[in-house]
This record gives C-alpha cells, sequence and structure tokens, in this order.
C-alpha cells in the first residue's frame, strides 16, 4: 500500500472517531436534559458554552495549523476531546458540566481545523475531489454513535458507563492510527489574518456554511428533544439517526453530486431540501411523516459543509489552514446562535414553531449562493 493510500485511511479514522465521539454526546442530550430537570431555555442556555468555547480556540487552532504541521494540534486536541467527553458523562452538577461541554467544544474546534486542513492537503496529490468522502465518514461516524447510544438508552446504560466506553476506544485508535497522519503541511505564505481588508469570496462562503452550521446544531441538539417531547418517543433517537444516516450517504456522493450538477445547483438543492423536510415534520408532527421530513433534511445538509470546505481551501489570498480558519468562524457563530435560540423559541412559542427558523434558512441559501457564485467566477478569471 502506497504512502498517499495510507494517509488517506488514517485521516478517514479521525473523520470517523470524531463523528463517533461527537455524535454520543449530541444523541445523550435529552438524558442530559431529564437528569438536570431542565427546560427548553435553560438547556439552550447551557448548550451556549459549546460555541463560546469554540470561539475561544478559533484563533489558538488558526495558529497552531499556520506554525506547526496539522497533525501535532490533531493528535493533542483528539486526546483531550476524548476526556472532556467521558467527563461530561460523570458530570454531576450544572457546573461541572458547562465546564466539560466547554472542554469538549474547544480540543473539537482544533481538531476539526486539523483534519480539515489535512483533507484539502491530501486532495491535491488526487485528481478527483475527496474531501466529501471525508465528511461522509464523520457522517458514518455519527450513525454508528447515534445507534449505539440507541441500544444504550433502549436497555438504560448509565451515561457515565456509555461515554467513557467511547472515549476509551477512541483514543486507542487514534494513538494506533497518528503516526500514518500528513507530514511537511505547513503552510509557508496565506498565514497572516487581514482584517482591514475582508475577502468578500469568504466572507460568502462564511455565509453559507452559517447556515449550514444553524441546521446541522439545531438537528444535533434539538431532534432528540423533538422526538420525545413533540412525539412522545420514548425512544428518543429515532429521528437523529435517521438524519445522521441520510447525512452520511450522502456525503459519500457529494463530490460526484457537485461534478455532475455544479456548486451552485448544490446548494440550491440543499436549501429545498432542508426546507420541505423541516415543513414536513413542524405540519404532520407523526413518527412516520417527522423520520421522513428529518430524512430529506439530512440530505438537505450533507453537502454544505465538505463543499464549502473545499471552497474556502481555493483562496488565493489566505493558505488552506487560515481559509478553513476564517470558514470555520462563521460555522460557529451559526453554532452559538442556532441551537439556544431554538431552545429561547421553544420556550417562547413551542418546539414545532421554533423548527420553523430551518425553513427561512433554507430558503436564504438560494440569494446567498448565487451571490458566492458570482464572486467565484470573477477570481478564477
Amino acid at each position: 500500500m502506497d504512502l498517499r493510500a495510507k494517509q488517506r485511511i488514517a485521516l478517514s479514522t479521525y473523520f470517523f472517531l470524531s463523528g463517533i465521539c461527537f455524535a454520543t454526546w449530541a444523541s445523550r442530550i435529552p438524558t442530559i436534559k431529564t437528569f438536570f430537570n431542565l427546560n427548553d431555555a435553560e438547556l439552550g442556555t447551557i448548550l451556549i458554552a459549546m460555541p463560546v468555547s469554540s470561539l475561544i480556540g478559533l484563533p489558538i487552532s488558526g495558529w497552531l495549523v499556520s506554525k506547526f504541521d496539522s497533525r501535532i494540534p490533531l493528535i493533542f486536541a483528539f486526546v483531550f476531546f476524548a476526556v472532556s467527553l467521558a467527563s461530561i458523562g460523570f458530570a454531576t452538577s450544572t457546573f461541572a458540566l458547562v465546564l466539560s461541554i466547554s472542554g469538549f467544544a474547544f480540543c473539537l474546534r482544533i481538531l476539526n481545523i486539523s483534519i480539515n486542513t489535512q483533507s484539502i492537503t491530501l486532495q491535491k496529490k488526487y485528481e478527483k475531489r475527496v474531501v466529501g468522502a471525508f465528511h461522509g465518514l464523520w457522517s458514518t461516524g455519527g450513525v454508528i454513535g447515534v445507534a449505539f447510544s440507541t441500544l444504550m438508552v433502549k436497555f438504560n446504560v448509565p451515561i457515565h458507563i456509555h461515554m467513557l466506553g467511547i472515549a476509551i476506544f477512541g483514543l486507542i485508535v487514534a494513538l494506533i492510527t497518528f503516526r500514518f497522519t500528513l507530514k511537511n503541511d505547513k503552510s509557508p505564505s496565506g498565514n497572516k489574518l487581514i482584517i482591514s481588508k475582508p475577502d468578500p469570496y469568504i466572507m460568502f462562503l462564511g455565509i453559507l456554511i452559517f447556515f449550514g452550521a444553524v441546521c446541522e446544531g439545531g438537528m444535533f441538539d434539538w431532534s432528540g428533544v423533538y422526538f420525545k417531547e413533540v412525539l412522545k418517543e420514548d425512544v428518543f433517537t429515532y429521528g437523529y439517526l435517521m438524519f445522521m444516516i441520510t447525512m452520511a450517504l450522502s456525503r459519500f456522493f457529494s463530490d460526484r453530486l457537485v461534478s455532475g450538477i455544479g456548486i451552485l445547483k448544490t446548494y440550491f438543492l440543499s436549501g429545498s431540501l432542508i426546507t420541505t423536510g423541516i415543513l414536513i415534520a413542524v405540519v404532520f408532527p407523526q413518527f412516520w411523516t417527522a423520520l421522513f421530513g428529518f430524512l430529506l433534511v439530512g440530505f438537505g445538509t450533507a453537502a454544505i459543509f465538505p463543499v464549502t470546505m473545499s471552497l474556502a481551501g481555493l483562496s488565493k489570498k489566505y493558505s488552506p489552514g487560515m481559509a478553513i480558519s476564517i470558514v470555520t468562524t462563521y460555522a460557529i457563530l451559526g453554532m452559538l446562535i442556532g441551537p439556544p435560540l431554538i431552545g429561547y423559541l421553544s420556550h417562547a412559542f413551542g418546539l414545532e414553531k421554533a423548527f420553523l427558523l430551518f425553513v427561512l434558512i433554507g430558503i436564504l441559501f438560494i440569494p446567498v449562493s448565487n451571490k458566492m457564485f458570482k464572486l467565484k467566477v470573477q477570481q478564477q478569471e
């Protein structure tokens, strides 16, 4: 097996493990909500800890990938990421919970920028798009994580045992795989952030990934609550599982989809599927209709992150690591605003009406992606 293949397998493993760990946390949010007796607004406030911590980690991660090979922050971030996941399960006070979630989100931000920087560098060794497949493996890890969580919920396995087991598994595999990650990928130029002259191309990519982050973050954090409290399902992970399965499957074909119909139509399709799926789940709040709606949302959100990250890597102004770091800022803002806002809207108007926020986001994809595409054409001229 040649070095390129080994590097792709190693990087795929990290995307996969990251997906498992994140889904393990997100799928147990209803358990945490019940354990601490939180209402929707209180849960929304606690969830703010994740994006705030991610914002704190953002400049650090951008600096790390500009100063070192991305594999160095990658391995350190993953170790503490797994430790933070385990600590969430052992939290017995809201202070300990918020502290653990903050550490989890901080490390996740550094991990995400590191693996995405590696993915764009590795893609240059191929004559085709491969970033979408990496994100597909993240989602596949998410599916495995949710499926395993469903079993844990069904058999009443305590959350601390569940999360500790996943953390130990992730650490063992990550440490074994580390030696095959990419080396010498530090970019010699484009590592300085120029605030006085923002790049319109990067800005519109940021807005698109902001929309994607609002939708993904909202589904990660609230789909289980929707099935538990609106649909009254005891095994509340079904909707989240369906969302993750369809998102994972779609991401494996997202590179081919973009090559077939183009970037602009891909964004149009994404926005349309998100809007349609949420409307079905809200207008017809029954088990099978909501499941089908979440299925469509999974298809709709699938291509947004990999396509946008790939486009950021083509920036003429910044290195791949710095461009991803800037675009990720918008994603974090989406995570900051989306899930807590859903919580506050749900507390005021009910969770079904709060989900209509995703409908608005889906519609906005069309004009914003159209503007981004025009800027991309101008950049290539």
